[in-house]
């Protein structure tokens, strides 16, 4: 059984593949916090900028099996278009992605993606891996395609990455009240240190989801 909060077609707004048309799928429930206000003093990491409870939101639900929510996922791809692109995220979506969905969506030629804290361990097919290291968890999956690291976070320097074994490093910067700040001081910090590039959420900027 696959729990699903929201499924939609959209551009990808973040990252080495920002502007790339992609299905996102985001997976209800995070092993970091529950999403509940009421437990985000005490949890891993207490900042989200998406909701992760329930299956209630569009293109939402409860899917019996990996065949059900591909098919599915497939639908919501424009029909005969090439390209085709998935996004699973969260929430943290190495609780729920399995390789057989990713076989199952791999038949219908699909390229699968995940956006993972890196806590969990992944199916061993997945085609693009972006890490995102929150608060002072411990981190397992040390390789991928890209890191991107929301910046500023007290627990996390973004030097202490560089042994790992990224092609890409981004800093974005935090989405709360202080954004603009954070942002002038993710520019420096960038500028300072040109390993790292920028990351954006353009999605939020030109008003897509």
């Amino acid at each position: 059984m696959f729990q699903v909060k929201e499924m939609y077609y959209t551009l990808q707004g973040e990252g080495a593949r920002s502007g790339r048309p992609s299905v996102f799928c985001r997976f209800t429930g995070c092993n970091l916090w529950s999403g509940r206000e009421v437990d985000r003093e005490k949890a891993v990491c207490n900042f989200c900028d998406t909701d992760f409870i329930g299956t209630d939101g569009p293109g939402g639900g409860k899917f019996i099996d990996e065949v059900s929510l591909s098919e599915i996922i497939n639908n919501v791809w424009p029909k005969k278009e090439p390209n085709k692109y998935v996004v699973f995220t969260g929430g943290e979506p190495a609780l729920q992605l399995t390789e057989a969905l990713i076989d199952s969506l791999h038949k219908l030629d699909f390229e699968v993606a995940i956006e993972t804290n890196g806590t969990l361990d992944l199916p061993s097919n997945i085609d693009w891996i972006t890490v995102s290291p929150k608060g002072n968890s411990e981190l397992k999956v040390k390789k991928g395609d890209e890191l991107k690291l929301v910046f500023p976070q007290q627990e996390l320097k973004p030097e202490t990455f560089f042994k790992l074994d990224f092609d890409h490093f981004f800093l974005q910067p935090k989405d709360c009240k202080d954004e603009e700040d954070y942002t002038q001081k993710t520019i420096q910090y960038c500028l300072e240190n040109p390993r790292w590039r920028l990351s954006l959420q353009t999605h939020k900027y030109i008003g897509i989801d």
